[in-house]
């Protein structure tokens, strides 16, 4: 076995070339000696001229240099992985729980890199044989929540504090943020994914990038692209416009790649008009490196893709995790003519450009020892800013200090901080919102307390119910059963009516990467228990004169719709992290004051989402392609412009003040003259501070190109008002934010006619419109006339409603 090696990044490079020995023999362990032979044999094989001193990695300057020097093996190594850890024969890593690395060729200077998986923490493992250090990370809130916050300044900060644990826990490159759409409410991953909107999920993957990057360590957003459903996600031909794509599906990678530009970006694993999303050199270089001007490397999802000679020609430089026949064939590649070596020479380039900024490269010394302190009040910060307050009748929260509670459900007890599979972090605690509660002196009820704790405990001793480590793996998390709702007796109820003060009930769910949600009961629906007790609890409390709440611990939208009219209020809590309960507690009892706004749209039913129909593909049982006919109107594009009826809009969220809208208006008095300025004035009216996310929407004239009803263009977030008080608010728009996709152009145009500027409280609640006129077709950006499906799409149009 490896001995472990840390802190010491001159330490590391042996651990580099035991790495380069492992892959090259077939996996098997050998000698630093072995490696480092083996090293000096490539040099011989390749006649390179050793008289004089060999070139070394230093910087930026000698890349060209050490390419030079290379030895086409050595090549094609640096763009493949070193393997996969945990795989019979795989790679033993510096950070136990890191799922990859590059290969280092010490001989040349180059350190190998490590990665690390997120968006909602790093995920290491935390737990190492023969060690009493232990090595947990912190849970922050997931990306739906975070992005919950409308605010890119809160955003910023959970990435600072992921990038510091990733570099202080010796990770050069974190594998997040993720930036899919929220194309279907039903998409396992969704909780890893901001929005259904591009402009918030780029805004706020921009500012993660930018928060983890300012510790000196990569990010790297994924997965590219149009990647929205884990149903046969390696094999999947995603069908989709150009214009669907350019508007909906891109938009958001290119806010992110100009904003932030991150250093790495994942290739998706399914199929993108019938060509794989990392062998689609349109998708790959000429949108992401000609169109954007991204300056990065590009890594595959992990085992994505079927051939690395054309993975290497699209333009995705580096192969993970990577196996020794890719080397093998790259190699062959080149020397049969089919693979040209300057387009190797590129993809090295790619990625040694990122290495000397690594903290590997810089020998930084990492400490294990990252503020797990701090982070712990970020991530229960920003938990309790994502959360949105749907209903609110007669004041029913905040909780009153000291208030008596009966709280039910099983997720009082097991409360979820975050979804499974490579999202899963590896935290030291998840505080439950039972805990959080009675922290901030709130007296549960005992008696159904300690009914609660029974019932679970009982059942996780059963073999059904036990709770296992991933079947990927320890470093993946655990593999929880979910338990089936307790069952409540009339007299247990009517004894927590009688000795409470006000009922609050737990709906919990899960999912995670590999598996898509369904539209049944237990998962978007309510189970018949979870029916039964929402109902008996609220007509028991109600009859004693007593309100009740309802908190969603969930990932993603569930039906509200069949229920919310026996409860007095509803807050929506995502999955907050490991502060869970702490951040429940400071929204229920008005510690804080709620302000997250839907990121996603809860629709009334499951079939009244867009994508319903097609979702996740065609044949249904075990589908191979999935036309997204639904085009641009995903979300609330559609609801707005169909008029649709939702449960609970883009964009809404109630507060326990209030807000009062004034002063819309733009410049120039209305004529766009290549960039217009928004103004509006914001003011609580209520008695308590708070916070108000204020969303501008535009409505475009349908000119040749049909418009959605309102397009999210901008959006702020206001500071904590006190009573009273005012904030002055502008946003800055230019010709790209009202822009169309033109695909007969291959441009993006903004259209002559009138427009209206809509500010609202959401997508549907607008406080006050101004009007802006564009006297005439202005075509802002052609790019690169690309990605065409070849299969026919029955688009769906307003003008077929």
């Amino acid at each position: 076995m490896l001995k472990k090696m840390k802190k010491k990044r001159r330490q590391k490079l042996l651990a580099i070339a035991l790495s380069a020995g492992v892959i090259v023999t077939g996996f098997q362990l050998e000698s630093v000696f072995a490696a480092s032979n083996k090293s000096n044999q490539i040099v011989e094989g390749s006649k390179a001229k050793e008289k004089s001193e060999t070139p070394k990695l230093v910087n930026a300057a000698s890349i060209d240099a050490v390419i030079k020097a290379m030895a086409l093996e050595e090549k094609a190594e640096l763009v493949v992985g070193v393997g996969m850890p945990g795989f019979p024969g795989g790679p033993t890593l510096e950070v136990a729980g890191a799922v990859g690395g590059t290969h280092g060729i010490p001989r040349l200077g180059i350190p190998s890199l490590l990665v690390a998986d997120g968006p909602a923490g790093l995920r290491i493992r935390p737990i190492r044989e023969g060690e009493s250090q232990t090595y947990y990370t912190t849970a922050f809130p997931i990306a739906t929540s975070l992005a919950s916050t409308f605010d890119t300044k809160m955003a910023e900060k959970v990435g600072r504090a992921q990038g510091n644990e990733v570099k202080e826990y010796g990770i050069d490159i974190f594998l997040a943020p993720a930036l899919n759409i929220h194309r279907d409410p039903l998409n396992g991953r969704n909780f890893e994914y901001y929005s259904e909107d591009p402009l918030v999920a780029g805004k706020i993957t921009a500012a993660v990038v930018n928060g983890v990057e300012s510790n000196g360590v990569g990010a790297t957003i994924k997965h590219f692209a149009a990647n929205n459903q884990e149903t046969n996600r390696t094999t999947i031909d995603t069908i989709v416009s150009e214009r669907a794509l350019r508007e909906i599906y891109l938009r958001g990678f290119e806010t992110a790649v100009k904003e932030s530009q991150p250093w790495s970006v994942m290739s998706s694993y399914n199929k993108l008009n019938g060509i794989p999303a990392s062998q689609n050199g349109d998708l790959l270089t000429k949108i992401l490196r000609e169109d954007w001007g991204f300056g990065g490397f590009v890594m595959t999802d992990w085992f994505a893709g079927t051939d690395p000679v054309e993975q290497m020609k699209a333009g995705n430089d580096l192969i993970m995790p990577g196996f020794p026949q890719h080397s093998t064939k790259i190699v062959e590649a080149v020397k049969n003519g089919t693979l040209d070596e300057t387009i190797l020479d590129r993809n090295v380039k790619k990625i040694l450009q990122i290495i000397v900024e690594s903290p590997s490269f810089k020998n930084f010394e990492y400490s294990d020892a990252p503020d797990l302190e701090v982070h712990t009040q970020v991530a229960r910060q920003a938990a309790a800013e994502g959360m949105v307050l749907f209903k609110n009748e007669n004041k029913a929260l905040p909780l009153k200090e000291g208030a008596k509670v009966g709280l039910f459900g099983n997720t009082q007890i097991e409360t979820i901080k975050g979804g499974t599979g490579s999202g899963d972090v590896n935290s030291a605690y998840t505080i439950s919102i039972a805990d959080g509660l009675e922290n901030a002196g709130i007296q549960l009820h005992q008696g159904m307390y300690s009914s609660y704790k029974s019932y679970i405990s009982t059942l996780r001793q059963m073999d059904e119910y036990k709770i296992k480590d991933s079947p990927w793996g320890a470093d993946f998390g655990k593999l929880t059963p979910v338990i089936p709702e307790k069952p409540l007796e009339a007299k247990e109820i009517d004894r927590a009516v009688s000795e409470s003060d006000m009922g609050v009930i737990l709906i919990g769910r899960n999912s995670g990467e590999s598996a898509d949600r369904k539209n049944e009961k237990g998962d978007y629906l309510l189970t018949d228990v979870e029916q039964e007790m929402i109902a008996n609890v609220s007509e028991k409390y109600h009859t004693a004169g007593k309100k009740v709440a309802v908190v969603l611990n969930i990932g993603g939208p569930v039906d509200v719709a069949s229920w919310r009219d026996k409860v007095d209020s509803i807050l929506l809590a995502w999955q907050p992290g490991q502060e869970a309960g702490h951040a429940v507690a400071d929204v229920l009892t008005g510690a804080v004051n709620p302000s997250g706004k839907l990121s996603t749209t809860f629709p009334i039913t499951y079939s009244d989402a867009p994508s319903a129909e097609n979702f996740p593909g065609t044949p249904k049982e075990n589908p191979t392609q999935v036309v997204y006919e639904e085009d641009i109107y995903v979300g609330y594009r559609y609801y707005t412009t169909f008029d649709v009826n939702t449960a609970y809009e883009f964009g809404y969220g109630l507060s326990y003040t209030n807000f009062k809208y004034s002063n819309v208006r733009v410049s120039n008095n209305g004529n766009f003259k290549n960039k217009l300025t928004v103004f509006a004035t914001v003011e609580n009216t209520g008695d308590i501070a708070g916070k108000e996310a204020v969303q501008v929407y535009v409505s475009a004239p349908d000119g040749k190109l049909e418009k959605p009803e309102v397009e999210l263009k901008a959006f702020a977030k206001t500071k904590e008002l006190r009573p009273g008080k005012k904030e002055n608010l502008k946003f800055e728009l230019n010709t790209k934010d009202l822009a169309s996709f033109n695909e007969k152009l291959s441009a993006w145009v903004v259209e002559k006619g009138t427009y209206n500027v809509k500010v609202g409280a959401s997508s549907e609640n607008i406080k006050g419109i101004a009007t802006f006129k564009v006297d005439k077709d202005i075509i802002v950006e052609k790019v690169n006339d690309v990605l065409e499906p070849k299969v026919e799409i029955d688009r769906l149009s307003k003008f077929d409603k």
